[in-house]
């Protein structure tokens, strides 16, 4: 027999693991469950040959592009789910991003909801997430209610250098949000060191403010909070009419096992969210649960974003380099046709991460001279926004396997960005002094695997035909099924994503709290 549960909430990231640090206080029996297990905190967590030539924490999954070739997508299943190596760069979206912009390639659409509805949450996740940054120094954010809870985190000599020279130029550099556990008072209390391993490693210490160590670790102790690991919801189960989410069907340690709940949220990222809606297909559901609109698993996006080092002839002696970022390119304007998007800073360089992330330009590279590169490099992380296309899409095939039909867009916007970085590097000095005898970036393209930034495949909308959710991310069609993961968006934006689904998580727990009481 299944046991009976309040809610269950498939996922522990930036939604799941928000959702339920939210609903815990009510008191209700919460179930989690999670794919993964606790990502174990060990040397490798901050060995760059384990983490980034070897892979240590990527998933043994297998997904399939549209041509039914299998790649290995670079996702993680662990307790606190993709946060767990993200780099903690908490941003909003920016006021224009919640109305329709027109891109290259097309229209990016206005979501139901307003900044100003979202706001409220905003600053309840900045908070819960202990971010450190300054409203009001980036000309394109929203209106604040609240401070960030901590002021910004300062900028090490070589970055205040380049901010100054930026801010010189009449660009408009900001300290960039970051969520990491850091005092820097004096006399500092702090967990955080300011060490180059946090984008893209695990936290050893641990002060990344990932959704286990924010949101979930903390329920651990509560008796109406339980966490199972290992735990893979395969698909869902509905009552004879259709309307009712009955049961969950899970695979834990090999052996099969059913879970119920008067309420089941699913949170297992935008893919996977995906998949398990569509291998839930039945009589009521024929094309998958909550697909009556066929909207389950298109409209997938990632950024189009590109890493870019800049090497000059002196060196940079940063660790922790993510506290910049500019936005002057980030809506059309001052002779822009297009919106162009965001560039900020990114972990520090390092030979090992050089080799794992580009093999074929690094093959030949004695390892002296990729350190030496890496000690005089400036990185840089750019986003454009990826607009929604319905054949973008997650299908699953008749093993449950994941199949990513999938094209880019905005090209020509990433190259404007990319064109307008060029003049910034220029501008501060950093191709004056190059390594070689020429302006010389080594940049890299995101490829289809690199699916951090997964959003869109459970659109949330006012129309049931054209959308999978309703305004408080319920199913359409189906009385007590939610979706709080990256899967609602309507669209992207250019910056981190992590923070809008924080933000959404409380939001609809606030929500279901309300339904529950």
């Amino acid at each position: 027999m299944s046991e009976h549960y309040d809610v269950i909430i498939v996922g522990t990231g930036a939604g799941g693991g928000t959702l339920a640090h939210t609903l815990a206080p009510s008191g209700k029996r919460i179930l989690l469950l999670e794919r993964g297990n606790f990502l174990p905190r060990e040397p490798d967590n901050w060995d760059a040959h384990s983490v980034f030539v070897d892979g240590r924490y990527i998933s043994e999954d297998t997904w399939y592009d549209e041509d039914g070739k299998p790649f290995q997508p670079q996702v993680h299943y662990f307790v606190g789910g993709a946060t767990k190596l993200y780099g903690a760069a908490l941003y909003r979206l920016r006021p224009g991003d919640f109305g329709e912009l027109k891109h290259a390639d097309g229209p990016s659409p206005a979501w139901p909801l307003s900044y100003d509805d979202f706001e409220p949450w905003y600053t309840k996740a900045e908070w819960l997430y202990q971010v450190h940054g300054d409203h009001g120094e980036d000309p394109t954010e929203g209106h604040w209610s609240r401070q960030y809870p901590w002021p910004a985190v300062s900028h090490e000599p070589r970055i205040q250098e380049i901010s100054d020279a930026l801010t010189g130029g009449g660009y408009h550099p900001f300290h960039a949000p970051c969520g990491i556990l850091l005092d820097e008072g004096d006399p500092p209390k702090t967990t955080c060191i300011r060490c180059a391993t946090c984008d893209g490693y695990p936290c050893l210490i641990p002060a990344k403010s990932d959704a286990e160590t924010i949101a979930v670790r903390p329920l651990l102790d509560q008796p109406n909070v339980t966490l199972l690991v290992n735990a893979e919801a395969e698909r869902l189960q509905t009552d004879p009419s259709g309307r009712t989410v009955t049961r969950v069907e899970v695979t834990r340690d090999g052996a099969h096992e059913e879970y119920e709940a008067d309420i089941v949220v699913i949170s297992a990222g935008a893919a996977n969210s995906a998949r398990i809606l569509l291998r839930s297909a039945s009589d009521q559901h024929p094309a998958g649960l909550a697909n009556g609109s066929d909207q389950v698993g298109r409209n997938y996006m990632y950024h189009n974003s590109k890493a870019v080092a800049a090497f000059g002839k002196e060196p940079n002696e940063t660790r922790f380099q993510k506290t910049l970022a500019i936005n002057d390119f980030y809506f059309a304007g001052d002779g822009r046709q297009w919106p162009l998007g965001n560039i900020q800073m990114i972990g520090k360089s390092n030979a090992q991460a050089m080799k794992g992330e580009e093999p074929k330009l690094t093959m030949l590279a004695p390892h002296w001279s990729l350190d030496t590169a890496a000690h005089h490099a400036v990185d840089f992380w750019l986003s454009t926004e990826d607009i929604p296309r319905a054949d973008n899409r997650v299908t699953v095939d008749r093993d449950g396997n994941v199949h990513l039909a999938y094209q880019m867009s905005n090209d020509a916007e990433m190259d404007g960005l990319y064109h307008e970085l060029r003049k910034i590097l220029n501008h501060v000095g950093l191709a004056e002094h190059h390594v070689l005898a020429k302006n010389y970036y080594m940049a890299m393209n995101i490829p289809l695997a690199g699916c951090a930034h997964q959003a869109g495949t459970c659109r949330f909308g006012t129309d049931p035909a054209t959308s999978v959710l309703d305004v408080n991310c319920k199913a359409h069609e189906l009385d007590n099924l939610y979706v709080v993961d990256t899967s609602f968006f309507p669209s992207i934006g250019a910056v981190n994503p992590a923070l809008t689904a924080m933000a959404n998580a409380i939001r609809v727990g606030e929500h279901l709290q309300d339904r529950m009481a």
